[in-house]
């Protein structure tokens, strides 16, 4: 049994049934922060810091989609909740495909956002994991964010964006590194048809990390799946348009009359 080493924080009433978040390469459960007044009206939020992230441990890497999936695992284990609903955006999504297809018994609704099933190629994350390495986070920085937010936002927003930017460069080089090499080695879209859970896909019409056309594979791909796209967001949709990600998610995940 796999021990959890996840730094975890835990709003919404008792009782309450469970959803995860999970949040993207670089950042920490602060990402949803947007989200949090809609979804604890009514859920029991948990909220996560990948393995390498934030205030959780930071092991040795290479790190894979399977190893942060198990992680997740063992957090709900030991939190004794044997069911969960799920969002992940990024990173969090391709741990929340993993878990929906490795595991259907522990994940009842999926919402995946921003994210990718195979996102090549994988000799730019080997590269990019090198010079992290190297010249810590601080050297990619600014490109990376340059794809979190459209420039608009960018510009009306800086003080928020520059919340954002502090919470990638806090991550653990070696963390983001080794998540690097698990999104080089993944491919899940031969996994996508045992997916049995209810799953939204959200994509930002803006989004130059994961384009539209990743999130429309993956509604291809899994029975029953629905895409909503959101207009004028980027990469961290849920940030730049909150109000329709977090209207999007509550809908998603209320619908107790959807069936697979």
């Amino acid at each position: 049994m796999v021990n959890s080493c996840l730094h975890v924080t835990i709003d919404g009433p008792p009782g309450a049934p469970v959803l995860v978040l999970g949040s993207s390469l670089g950042t920490t459960g602060a990402m949803w922060e947007p989200q949090l007044t809609a979804l604890t009206n009514r859920y029991r939020v948990i909220r996560y810091d990948h393995l390498g992230h934030g205030r959780s441990a930071v092991p040795p890497g290479p790190y894979t989609i399977e190893l942060l999936g198990r992680q997740v695992l063992a957090m709900l284990d030991q939190m004794r909740v044997p069911r969960a609903s799920y969002a992940g955006l990024s990173l969090g999504g391709m741990v929340g495909m993993w878990l929906a297809t490795c595991a259907p018994e522990r994940i009842d609704r999926l919402a995946l956002l921003c994210t990718s099933a195979s996102l090549g190629p994988a000799e730019g994350w080997r590269q990019r994991a090198a010079t992290v390495r190297e010249a810590g986070i601080e050297a990619i920085a600014d490109a990376v964010v340059g794809r979190w937010f459209t420039p608009s936002f960018a510009a009306a927003q800086p003080h928020l964006v520059a919340t954002y930017r502090a919470m990638l460069t806090n991550t653990p080089a070696a963390g983001y590194a080794a998540s690097c090499a698990a999104i080089a080695a993944m491919d899940q879209r031969a996994d996508l048809g045992r997916v049995t859970a209810p799953t939204l896909v959200i994509a930002g019409a803006d989004d130059l990390a994961t384009p539209v056309e990743h999130a429309v594979e993956i509604v291809e791909r899994i029975t029953g799946a629905r895409l909503a796209l959101v207009d004028q967001a980027a990469h961290l949709a849920n940030v730049e348009q909150p109000e329709v990600v977090s209207r999007l998610l509550q809908e998603h995940f209320d619908d107790t009359t959807a069936s697979r």
